[in-house]
């Protein structure tokens, strides 16, 4: 076992080595990225084409440029003048929205009955902008490029000198793995993206308060989620954590 601690921490110190040296927006979180950024934007292209080619979107109508106006100032003071940005209302019940690699933005007509402003609709593309901003998505696929690598090792190792416990370790490791890297580090890109969001919100000239309210209103009623389980923060803790990030901005003011 010895060995293939060793092994697996050798294989660790490689791919930090070899991975690209990057920072998140306003966090500077240092990450971990083996996806190029060419890759990363050609992937998010191939996904909003059949996206949109796959659902029905909303053209010319008051909603659709709602979205795309509320797209555009927050693109404004993104940063990233070289995103190609597009901003899509879809027909879709799921209160839900999500940002592409290169600025290609999605809204579902559902989130238009949670949200009750421009502020508040703000909060949540601010958010999946941010995911995009952050190169959370590369992170992830780097991430599981890791894992499996890993257990892909640590396989042929055991199996060399104690093939019984191949299935043992393949159980435990999946359930650790997930348990205690996969979904916090998840979690962490949950407040990461909310963190990021309120930055562009104020930056735009949105209403940061109304971030506080959209997400009272989507937690009223609802049981909070035990975080250990999940990909997101619960509603408390997101609901917590913006305010602190608010009430630091304030301070700088």
């Amino acid at each position: 076992m010895k060995l293939l601690k060793n092994t697996i921490l050798f294989i660790l110190l490689t791919l930090a080595f070899i991975s690209c040296s990057s920072k998140t927006p306003y966090t500077n979180r240092s990450q971990m990225i083996f996806v190029s950024q060419a890759e990363e934007l050609s992937l998010g292209e191939k996904l909003y084409k059949s996206t949109l080619a796959n659902s029905i979107v909303i053209r010319n109508t008051k909603e659709s440029k709602r979205v795309k106006a509320i797209g555009k100032k927050l693109a404004l003071v993104s940063n990233r003048p070289d995103f190609k940005w597009q901003f899509n209302l879809i027909e879709n019940k799921a209160m839900n929205a999500f940002c592409l690699p290169g600025g290609k933005v999605v809204v579902y007509t559902g989130l238009l009955n949670a949200v009750k402003n421009d502020s508040q609709l703000a909060t949540v593309m601010s958010h999946e902008i941010a995911h995009a901003l952050a190169r959370h998505g590369a992170e992830r696929m780097s991430s599981s490029m890791i894992k499996k690598g890993i257990s892909k090792l640590a396989n042929i190792l055991i199996m060399s000198t104690n093939p019984e416990y191949v299935n043992i370790f393949n159980n435990v490791y999946g359930i650790t793995s997930e348990l205690a890297v996969m979904l916090p580090y998840s979690r962490l890109q949950e407040n990461e993206a909310d963190e990021i969001g309120i930055y562009l919100m104020k930056k735009a000239n949105y209403d940061l308060s109304e971030a506080i309210a959209f997400w009272k209103n989507m937690s009223d009623g609802k049981k909070q989620t035990n975080e250990l389980f999940s990909t997101h923060p619960s509603s408390n803790t997101r609901i917590d954590n913006i305010q602190k990030i608010i009430n630091k901005l304030k301070t700088i003011d």
